[in-house]
């Protein structure tokens, strides 16, 4: 590829027009985007050629690598035949069927009607629809609330981030909207050192029992959680954590929502990161890994107790968007699940790269820097600390994951900083070559921080 302008004149033009995500808009414009050009298997180039392994999969998404001709193919061939139509007025196209009928190939036992929207936010808002439809069909009106936890993540719409347990995300725009409230989050590094993993699990998931027992578990519709919490940091429950949730669920006849917009479609060594955890959701979350982010698509999966109830005494259900089951998406959908089952991704995560990565990651506990860190599949976290002993952290003013963040970007390796907690989640295709190459890169930068920080007097 001949990039067409330099790289400053891509930045002045970004600057000048685009208001990013999650960006201080000020602070961007004064130093310039990066701006990624091509992408092939688990690298990017950026516009001044530099080659660089993208260990976030996008975000999160391109779980098949880039440039997957399958897939390209795919979606190439219905924008010729149909690039787009509508899912309204008894109409549908053949891509949304097809992908109706594939899904529960690959979906845990008891999953067989699917919901499309485009994205993780737009399926957590159905969520929320659906979940007090059916507990109103059902002659309980009062079941409103919805718990989630503090520091999970599902969007960022209104609905989604009252979800999410994101304090900087609740600051603004007057959030949560009501009957949405949180519980402890299964963290055991940051709260629960004091006792073993199994024990704080049992704990944490406690939290729940309380809150219901607080709000009254007639007012309760459902519990969400992300099977591993991944904007938050790539938060590994402990084994006890989510047996113990569902649990709960069933004693209060909860229902039990799985976000799997991260760990779905391979991530975490399963299919989905309920199967991965033994859990059995009433609802399932889906969207980025379902194309491996070639175009967007999301969706939920509907157990069915709660399909049966909407579909045999709910009426018309007044929800629904202009891309539900856009047929361009649907196709892509298809192809990416026909090439994961192919390559035997989940094989592949499960029984080979995942664990490799895990034994790494674990190598790097030696680094001074390091006080923790935890796997699941191929999501891995990199706990930064000033006091390996104590695991006393470094001040949050000092933002030490985003000079280790800068160093990763100078030297060819994407991975993302949640506060002073570095985390991954290459790209499914990745190898054991590669993951090296990721660790070595990994403790170089892990190596060149504490070099700044120590220059600094903060170590």
């Amino acid at each position: 590829m001949t990039t067409t302008r330099t790289t400053q004149q891509w930045q002045e033009a970004d600057s000048s027009h685009f208001l990013h995500p999650f960006t201080d808009h000020q602070s961007l414009a004064a130093k310039g985007a990066r701006i990624v050009e091509r992408g092939q298997g688990i690298y990017i180039w950026d516009t001044d050629g530099n080659k660089i392994l993208d260990a976030m999969s996008g975000l999160w998404c391109v779980n098949a690598g880039y440039g997957q001709r399958e897939l390209i193919d795919a979606a190439t061939r219905q924008l010729e035949t149909l690039p787009f139509y509508n899912a309204f007025f008894n109409t549908s196209t053949p891509p949304a069927i097809e992908l109706g009928e594939l899904l529960p190939q690959v979906a845990p036992a008891g999953f067989r009607h699917f919901f499309f929207s485009s994205s993780g936010s737009e399926s957590n808002d159905t969520n929320v629809r659906m979940v007090r439809r059916y507990w109103d069909l059902l002659g309980q009106p009062g079941r409103q609330v919805i718990i989630g936890r503090h520091n999970g993540y599902h969007g960022s719409t209104m609905a989604g981030a009252s979800l999410s347990g994101m304090s900087g995300m609740h600051a603004q725009g007057g959030l949560p909207i009501p009957n949405i409230v949180h519980v402890e989050q299964p963290h055991w590094y940051e709260l629960g050192r004091d006792m073993t993993p199994e024990a704080f699990g049992l704990k944490a998931a406690a939290t729940l029992e309380a809150k219901i027992l607080e709000l009254g578990a007639d007012k309760v519709a459902a519990f969400i959680g992300e099977p591993v919490q991944g904007a938050g940091g790539v938060i590994v429950p402990p084994s006890t954590y989510w047996p113990e949730i569902q649990r709960i669920c069933r004693k209060y006849d909860i229902l039990l929502i799985s976000d799997e917009v991260i760990c779905g479609f391979g991530r975490t060594g399963h299919w989905f990161g309920c199967q991965t955890f033994g859990v059995q959701p009433d609802l399932i979350t889906f969207a980025k890994g379902v194309t491996s982010g070639y175009i967007p698509l999301g969706g939920v999966m509907v157990g069915e107790r709660v399909a049966k109830v909407l579909i045999e005494q709910g009426g018309e259900f007044n929800h629904g968007y202009t891309y539900s089951g856009h047929p361009v998406a649907c196709a892509v959908a298809v192809a990416n699940i026909k090439l994961l089952q192919r390559l035997k991704i989940v094989e592949h995560v499960r029984d080979d790269v995942g664990p490799y990565l895990a034994s790494r990651f674990e190598e790097l506990r030696d680094h001074p820097l390091v006080g923790h860190t935890q796997t699941c599949g191929l999501m891995g976290a990199v706990q930064m600390v000033k006091d390996k002993a104590s695991g006393t952290p470094f001040a949050g003013d000092l933002a030490v994951g985003m000079i280790c963040r800068a160093h990763c970007f100078a030297n060819g390796l994407v991975m993302r900083a949640v506060g002073d907690r570095m985390i991954v989640a290459p790209p499914l295709v990745i190898t054991r070559a590669q993951i090296d190459e990721l660790v070595t890169k990994a403790r170089l930068c892990l190596d060149l921080t504490l070099a700044d920080v120590k220059a600094r007097g903060w170590f």
